[in-house]
């Protein structure tokens, strides 16, 4: 069983190239210092002392932010390569990020906050593509594995540390982010090779494609896009509402809080690789519908939180939580990049992480709304409902995906005549 169990995790590593493991490093350095993020709402309401509904404004307004940089991020990728939006977007968002402890004002807030996520998160339809560039159709999930390892084993580690930092002063989490966004952005310039053409019109690795397709005039790829959606708004709480529930509802301090998002992280770090390729190597043509199955998890675990007030109800959620995320994330980005061609790769890219950027505008907002107009119980049965939504949808993709699949072999059966 243990002899079973190693080779498994030998094999979910082994032949991933090493531009991929170079990105992942990148990733590393960068994510161990995310702090900011996870304690924004904290960070707002305790040290700067927004009420709950502002700072929920602030947390849309990041999300604003992210949606018109993952945007400008594919499209700059599509035309200008992955790699000078990566270097460029890491470098000055981490000034941005030293810049931000400086805002008290609330539209000043909201002004450094926009422009710091428009900025930031152009990284993320450009490393997207990059994961994609350097991988090859059989390895390319393990590769966003290794890659969402690498944010995670950062995030496990700026967590845990972020909540030691905000109980000494708030102000270090911001230092400590921005720099180490800065450090990723010299390491990537300094160790990863420039392509010749950094785009992702070059890969070698894909199928020629006889025509460009829109993302944007994809149907089912748009449904996809709006069940991520759904999906998203729930997965956010994790970082708006859930460290406020924590603290207001669960009474659990700063670093109790950091630990459960450590436990997130490391849960990732030591299960998700193996996970994958278990389930890849089996259940390969069920991709869409262990989405789904991953989108449920997620839902269940914040309605869980309606049993009772036990603090360790904190952990068991956040248990669940993390499962469900392993089982869609990665296939999500699977998906797409299978669903472009590598002409608009970027484009297709785009449009899913600013899935989650418009959801980072909206979980914020009505989750706020919702908690003081109804309390926490009723905000976890309404992501609940979106949840299961978003489940739904993803099974129907599944049904359409399968229909397609069996209708094109059907056209390009040897034994089918003119």
């Amino acid at each position: 069983m243990i002899g079973r169990s190693l080779r498994l995790y030998r094999d979910a590593y082994r032949g991933l190239p090493a531009p991929v493991w170079l990105l992942g490093g990148v990733m590393l350095i960068n994510r161990s210092g995310t702090m900011v993020l996870p304690y924004l709402t904290l960070y707002l309401t305790q040290h700067l002392h927004y009420s709950v509904t502002e700072a929920g404004l602030v947390m849309a307004v990041y999300g604003a932010g992210a949606l018109v940089g993952t945007f400008l991020g594919g499209r700059l990728s599509d035309q200008f390569g992955f790699y000078p939006v990566q270097f460029l977007s890491l470098l000055i968002s981490g000034f941005f990020l030293i810049f931000l402890q400086f805002a008290q004002d609330f539209y000043t807030m909201c002004g450094v906050v926009f422009i710091y996520t428009l900025l930031g998160d152009a990284f993320r339809p450009a490393v997207s593509s990059a994961v994609a560039y350097y991988s090859v159709p059989e390895n390319r999930t393990r590769a966003y594995s290794l890659n969402r390892l690498a944010i995670n084993l950062g995030w496990s580690l700026g967590g845990g540390l972020g909540g030691y930092l905000a109980g000494i002063d708030y102000r270090l989490l911001f230092w400590v982010d921005g720099v180490t966004c800065i450090v990723a952005a010299i390491v990537l310039r300094a160790y990863l090779p420039v392509p010749i053409r950094s785009g992702p019109t070059v890969a070698k690795t894909d199928a020629p494609v006889a025509g460009i397709r829109s993302a944007y005039r994809d149907r089912l790829f748009l449904i996809f896009v709006g069940a991520t959606i759904l999906f998203a708004i729930g997965f956010w709480q994790l970082f708006g509402m859930i460290p406020l529930y924590f603290k207001q509802v669960l009474h659990l301090k700063e670093t109790q809080i950091g630990l459960l998002m450590t436990m997130n992280g490391l849960m990732i770090v030591f299960i998700e690789m193996a996970l994958v390729y278990a389930v890849e190597k089996r259940y390969a043509h069920l991709k869409v519908r262990i989405i789904g199955f991953g989108a449920l998890l997620v839902g269940l675990s914040y309605l869980l939180l309606n049993t009772g007030l036990w603090p360790v109800l904190a952990i068991v959620a956040v248990f669940i939580n993390t499962f469900g995320e392993m089982l869609a994330m990665p296939f999500m980005q699977s998906f797409t990049v299978e669903r472009a061609n590598p002409q608009n790769r970027g484009q297709y890219l785009a449009l899913y992480s600013m899935a989650y950027a418009v959801a980072q505008i909206t979980a914020p907002a009505f989750g706020s709304q919702i908690v003081a107009w109804a309390g926490f119980p009723t905000l976890w049965v309404v992501v609940m409902g979106f949840c299961l939504a978003s489940a739904c949808l993803f099974w129907w993709i599944a049904v359409q995906v399968n229909k397609t699949a069996l209708l094109t072999n059907l056209l390009n059966s040897p034994g089918r005549t003119a």
